[in-house]
């Protein structure tokens, strides 16, 4: 089982910025994809960004597109979430997943499509 710790996650004022990281247990692999996912009270779980193995290529969310970047330390087993210009409808649990083995495509939108989950780490953008 994949271990997968966030952290990053607090309470910031609308147009302020914050960093989540996602750091994954066990050795470097690679042929995976990595993704950023939130879930606000009462609504579904939503795609926020992914990335492949290095980082070459990334997916974001249109909501996001432009304010978060997502990056990856492949060396450290971690993925980043940089958060900026956050807006109050930003607030919710963030959660990072792993896909392993995978490939970003289409199915990267998809919560099903992961395998391995963090705990999640709650973000409160106030106004």
């Amino acid at each position: 089982q994949v271990q997968l710790v966030e952290s990053g996650g607090g309470l910031v004022q609308a147009g302020g910025s914050l960093r989540l990281s996602c750091v994954g247990s066990g050795r470097v692999f690679s042929s995976y994809v990595m993704g950023w996912f939130r879930q606000a009270p009462g609504k579904e779980r939503e795609f926020v960004a992914a990335a492949d193995w290095n980082g070459a290529n990334t997916y974001y969310a249109d909501s996001v597109k432009g304010r978060f970047t997502i990056s990856r330390d492949h060396a450290k087993n971690a993925v980043y979430l940089q958060m900026d210009s956050l807006k109050p409808e930003d607030t919710a649990v963030y959660y990072c997943a792993v896909d392993f083995p995978g490939r970003l495509g289409p199915q990267s939108y998809i919560p099903a499509e992961y395998d391995y989950w963090g705990q999640g780490t709650q973000v409160t953008v106030s106004s």
